[in-house]
């Protein structure tokens, strides 16, 4: 059955990358890429289960994902380089339609592969997709205070900062403030008209 799921899996061409649905033969990849990055992605994310990794608790993700996407809820892809290489995932997760037509974005980008332009062309090619072939009207964003990096990505990417969720994620096992950011469809994130 999850085969059949499996077949043909999403992908997305942005630029320099591909967004690709993630399965389960990814998993040692993934594994390598997040325990050689952890001390970059630990103070942006919830905290870490202890022990990190499991091949089955990965597939029981990966079909969750897929289930979802099906679903149109959710989209969960991994980023790949020009050569195919894992360098990091995004999501656009909380898809709403009727009157809000809304969904929202989470990243990571592997320690490697920070800083190169490639998370700025997978959350073009996101956007794309999601104001396209999703008619979303607005695509959200929540950034911790300080995180600048992040923030910095998200100007770059056409997103602007319209307030403060208080308490609003448990990151690292407290909750943390985040700044909102949204781009709305129709608005350009540097890379033209979508």
């Amino acid at each position: 059955m999850l085969n059949r799921l499996l077949q043909p899996p999403l992908r997305l061409k942005g630029r320099d990358v591909t967004l690709r649905l993630p399965q389960p033969s990814d998993f040692s990849d993934w594994a390598n890429l997040r325990i050689q990055s952890r001390a970059f992605l630990e103070p942006w994310e919830p905290a870490w289960p202890n022990p990190p990794f499991s091949r089955r608790e990965f597939t029981k993700t990966v079909r969750r994902q897929i289930g979802e996407a099906r679903a149109k809820k959710s989209y969960t892809f991994f980023i790949l380089s020009p050569d195919e290489t894992l360098m990091g995932g995004i999501t656009l997760s909380n898809i709403r339609y009727g009157v809000c037509q809304n969904g929202e974005i989470g990243y990571w980008m592997g320690e490697p592969f920070a800083g190169k332009g490639y998370m700025h062309d997978a959350i073009d090619t996101l956007c794309e997709f999601g104001f396209g072939r999703l008619r979303l009207h607005r695509i959200q964003a929540a950034c911790i205070p300080g995180n600048e990096r992040s923030e910095r990505l998200l100007k770059k990417a056409g997103f602007e900062r319209e307030g403060l969720l208080r308490s609003y994620l448990l990151i690292g096992g407290a909750w943390r403030d985040h700044h909102l950011y949204a781009r709305l469809s129709g608005e350009d994130g540097g890379l033209g008209t979508l």
